[in-house]
Formats: structure tokens, C-alpha cells, sequence
């Protein structure tokens, strides 16, 4: 479910005019659902994928451990790719499955 909701979620960015740079990066300390750019800002992207509401929202399973070690990756890929943008941000993108149609989709801009 979660691959699912990665690729719904990066269509509904690309869909946005943001052009993808990286796809679950991944290095020994995690990995980020995936790099995108928004004109000039580098996007990091959690996504969160539910099939209900039972565990609360998508978002709300991003903590503070979660944001802390996101903005480490992150810092982490900026230096590996050499790349320096002049803004960075982090979004949260949900993603709700259904069980007919297509999934709703949310996108948090500078979740955290």
C-alpha cells in the first residue's frame, strides 16, 4: 500500500508542475519517499498512505523523531548531490485509499 500511495502521490506533484529529482532515496540513515523541485525550492516529500481513519490522519504519523531525522536526510542529500537551492522545504503528502475510485489526496506545503 505504501509503494501505492508514493506513486499516486508523486503523479498528484508532478501533476503540480514540480519536476521530480530523486525517488526513495535511501543511505544507511533512512530514506526520503521522495526530492522534488518547485521552481527554485527543493522539495523533501513524506508521503502517508491510509486506507482509514482509525490511526488518525495520514500527517499525524509524522513526529517529531520522523521531522528530525527528514532534516537530516535531507541535509545529507543536499551535500551528496552538490546541489544548493536557495529555499528548502518539507511536505507532507497524505494519501487516502478508497475502496472504489481514485484515492483523495492532500499535499501539506511546509509541513514542518
Amino acid at each position: 500500500m505504501g509503494a501505492y500511495g508514493e506513486r499516486v502521490a508523486v503523479r498528484h506533484l508532478l501533476d503540480q508542475g514540480m519536476v521530480l529529482l530523486a525517488r526513495n532515496w535511501r543511505c544507511p540513515s533512512g530514506e526520503i519517499d521522495a526530492i522534488l523541485r518547485d521552481r527554485d525550492t527543493v522539495v523533501f516529500v513524506e508521503v502517508k498512505t491510509r486506507r482509514g481513519e482509525g490511526f488518525g490522519s495520514p500527517a499525524s504519523a509524522v513526529g517529531p523523531a520522523k521531522v528530525a531525522r527528514l532534516r537530516r536526510l535531507a541535509a545529507q542529500w543536499l551535500a551528496e548531490t552538490g546541489i544548493h537551492s536557495g529555499e528548502v522545504r518539507f511536505d507532507v503528502v497524505e494519501v487516502r485509499t478508497r475502496r472504489a475510485g481514485a484515492a483523495a489526496v492532500e499535499h501539506l506545503r511546509g509541513a514542518f
